[in-house]
């Protein structure tokens, strides 16, 4: 399998739990402290969604991941996951960490905004009792930070090149994509921004600078859409924050979690102290001797503050709701062997890829391999066992075998 290609960014003011997160999400050390500007760095790590694998939809005992891994029937699909440095007011002026900020978040697809939703958290990332700021406020600032940056880099591009060529060429969306390929957009973002920004029957050719930037905040908003980590849920004030959040952003881009709880779940299934599997609602002690009283203590805190009241962390139900909701992607597991579902090797689907809704067979075999899109002739359907075209449009758990003129290099 291919590594991920989609990225999936960490964006937030400094301490709000952005460290944690991403440590929650990886398993990856990283320096997690009580003051601003911990990340200056960006950290990259390899997070996994969680799905019900189609081992358990085909009747078969089990599968043998090459990446990633499967338990209890649950398929554990990896994704690029990179934790930025802090942000603050002024970044998009390049205050604080702002330019560096900035320069990782061009990379990413799809960005969560960590909010400190028991309000704990100054505006310039110092800590404060519970209540004390207001996490709406937080959210939108940050994320007009965003927005201001990105107008600022699509109207220097614009002013510097676009607007001087864009008489000359025959394209003039393939031109803009082209030159704002540098913030990691592609045609159809470019397409999509030009919509909503309700200049679809205006000409690039007579865009003024409002046109521009209302241009590229819509082109910020699809390329790289933004949801809110609404941390430390289990915190005094944070859920009538939640609430309030939910009310202005929406129900769909607000996602409750304790980071901090899943990472302490998360290290204590690894010591073997808890049965826990990431996006479960509970876990099961496996042996309470090996656990001290305030172990015990914590884990049984982590139940009532949180499971129990949020059916979980909410850390994978994040994860999840960015890459299949947000991103829209699906899954397709590609086999040689469409009668027993397995590789050459015998492995029983070795591979998930994770796919764009809309996505051909003929695009997939161009993702597996260059050769074997180039010399694709058909695909099988392993589930149906019928011949399928190059037009075929995948479905999310589909099997797939491809048939080429040549074998795999």
């Amino acid at each position: 399998m291919p590594p991920p290609e989609k990225i999936v960014g960490i964006i937030g003011k400094t301490n709000v739990g952005k460290s944690t997160l991403f440590a929650a999400l990886t398993m990856a050390p990283v320096e997690i402290a009580n003051h601003p500007f911990t990340t200056i760095k960006p950290n990259i790590g390899i997070g996994y969604v969680r799905k019900k694998c189609v081992h358990v939809e085909l009747g078969l005992e089990k599968c043998d991941p090459r990446t990633g891994f499967c338990i209890r029937g649950n398929r554990f699909i990896p994704v690029k996951i990179m934790d930025v440095a802090g942000l603050i007011p002024g970044a998009s002026q390049g205050k604080g960490l702002g330019n560096k900020f900035m320069d990782d978040l061009r990379q990413a697809d799809v960005l969560i905004h960590v909010v400190d939703a028991s309000g704990s958290t100054s505006l310039e990332g110092t800590p404060a009792k519970p209540g004390t700021y207001d996490p709406v406020e937080e959210a939108i600032t940050i994320q007009k930070e965003v927005d201001e940056w990105f107008k600022s880099v699509v109207r220097k591009v614009w002013e510097n090149k676009i607007s001087r060529q864009i008489y000359m060429v025959q394209n003039p969306v393939d031109y803009i994509t082209q030159n704002l390929s540098g913030l990691s957009v592609r045609k159809q973002h470019v397409v999509k921004a030009i919509e909503n920004a309700g200049l679809a029957d205006k000409s690039p050719r007579k865009w003024d600078i409002s046109d521009v930037e209302k241009f590229a905040v819509e082109l910020r908003r699809v390329s790289k859409p933004i949801i809110i980590a609404a941390n430390k849920a289990d915190l005094p004030y944070a859920e009538e924050n939640i609430l309030r959040l939910k009310k202005v952003f929406g129900e769909d881009r607000v996602i409750p979690i304790s980071a901090l709880a899943e990472y302490i779940l998360r290290k204590a299934s690894q010591n073997n102290y808890i049965e826990y599997i990431p996006g479960d609602p509970d876990f099961r002690v496996i042996d309470e001797k090996k656990l001290s009283q305030q172990q015990k203590r914590v884990l049984e805190m982590i139940r009532e503050k949180v499971l129990r009241k949020y059916g979980g962390t909410g850390v994978q139900r994040l994860l999840n709701h960015a890459v299949f909701n947000v991103l829209d992607l699906i899954v397709v597991y590609p086999v040689e062997d469409q009668n027993k579902f397995t590789d050459h090797y015998g492995n029983i689907l070795p591979d998930a890829y994770l796919v764009p809704r809309g996505t051909t067979v003929k695009e997939l075999a161009y993702m597996i391999h260059t050769d074997l899109g180039r010399t694709f002739l058909y695909a099988i359907n392993a589930k149906t066992k019928e011949r399928i075209g190059e037009d075929y449009v995948l479905r999310d758990n589909d099997v797939i075998k491809i048939v080429a003129t040549a074998a795999r290099k």
